[in-house]
């Protein structure tokens, strides 16, 4: 094995394996079938911990390394993919945006309630003619005498509902391009911060999706978060960790399907033998062991550079690359592993396909990562 966790990192990892198996999985099915978002879970969750696992303890967290936070993260994830995606949104992108850029003031007034669970933040930065390219929003931000007045609409926003407070970008300046794309913290119940339509998922149906509309927002000076014109920045600094939760979580589900195909080709018999028998089948759980492992090799390498300080930009989109793709190609091989009854409710990799497929979608599509990494390689190139 490439990487030798340490003792605190095996800790942790049975201890939410133990909470994920006992608390989360035994109702996701339920809740993928009625929508109710996982309220309770994310209570218990802050309290072991697991919403601000990375933050220092004096902000509420637990001071973990990235390892430990992706080897909970998949835990999470192999149990119900609409809890873990809360729980990545929650940690890298706005948790680590407030710990890099916030103020004093704001660390103590936003982070630590986030940290600690108390409350489930959001990160609105796609609106519904800008996803890929955040550059061509069209959400504004005007300065006046008291503050800055926010419009637009915001899409696809994760937590948009639950959440209470919302990380905000908007354009302070339209002729610097990204440069003058700015952050706002707008805590729910500012007025002219209202919820929109809630998208009714394919996936990860627990978890609410919505989006966000600003309509003359209005927010004090003291809420905008870093400087102005850090608003690319600090999206695209969230996105770098965010990408290594994805790749964390395609990871989780891919091996939650890949166990229960296995335990499918044990027990159903053809032909007088179990499946597992016929090399058909077990080639095909050759392939998804081998295709995972590399999953997790990857995810693992991404992590460690980033716990050691190194850039890792790249090392985080090859994962997220390669791990979303991976989960699609394993759960659907677990499908039809498992034929006609894998395309039934009764079984749960019917969820598992439905959970993986936006993986290749959200924090960057398969193509954005695809440019990131051909731009980094001939960046790396170009050097004496």
């Amino acid at each position: 094995m490439l990487f030798k966790l340490t003792d605190e990192q095996l800790m942790i990892q049975n201890m939410v394996r133990e909470f994920s198996r006992k608390v989360v999985g035994p109702t996701a099915a339920e809740r993928d079938r009625t929508k109710e978002f996982p309220a309770e879970n994310f209570r218990q969750m802050g309290e072991l911990g697991l919403m601000g696992m990375m933050i220092p303890e004096k902000y509420g967290g637990e001071a973990a390394d990235t390892v430990s936070y992706v080897l909970a993260l998949s835990e999470i994830a192999y149990s119900c993919a609409s809890t873990s995606v809360v729980m990545s949104v929650q940690n890298s992108i706005v948790c680590e945006s407030l710990l890099k850029f916030g103020t004093e003031e704001q660390k103590q007034k936003f982070l630590v309630p986030l940290a600690s669970g108390e409350m489930i933040g959001a990160f609105g930065l796609t609106e519904p003619e800008a996803g890929s390219d955040p550059v061509s929003q069209q959400a504004t931000a005007v300065k006046d005498k008291d503050g800055w007045v926010l419009n637009g609409t915001k899409r696809f926003i994760t937590s948009g509902k639950y959440s209470k407070v919302v990380l905000v970008t908007a354009k302070t300046d339209e002729s610097k391009g990204h440069r003058g794309i700015s952050c706002f913290i707008i805590p729910k119940g500012t007025p002219g911060l209202t919820v929109g339509h809630m998208e009714d998922k394919m996936g990860l149906r627990a978890s609410d999706t919505t989006d966000l509309i600003l309509e003359n927002c209005r927010v004090p000076e003291d809420q905008m978060l870093g400087k102005e014109g850090d608003g690319f920045k600090i999206a695209m600094s969230g996105l770098d960790s965010g990408r290594i939760g994805i790749a964390a979580q395609s990871y989780g589900v891919a091996k939650a399907a890949f166990d229960a195909a296995v335990r499918y080709a044990k027990s159903r018999k053809q032909f007088g033998v179990p499946i597992v028998k016929h090399q058909a089948i077990r080639f095909q759980i050759a392939d998804m062991a081998t295709q995972i492992e590399a999953a997790r090799q990857l995810i693992l390498s991404a992590a460690s550079m980033k716990d050691r300080g190194e850039g890792y930009t790249m090392q985080a989109s090859i994962a997220k690359l390669f791990a979303s793709e991976m989960v699609n190609e394993v759960t659907a091989r677990a499908i039809q592993i498992h034929g006609g009854y894998g395309f039934t409710k009764d079984y749960e990799v019917e969820r598992f396909y439905r959970d993986a497929r936006v993986f290749t979608i959200y924090e960057g599509t398969s193509e954005i990562q695809r440019i990131v990494i051909s731009n980094q390689v001939l960046k790396d190139r170009r050097k004496p």
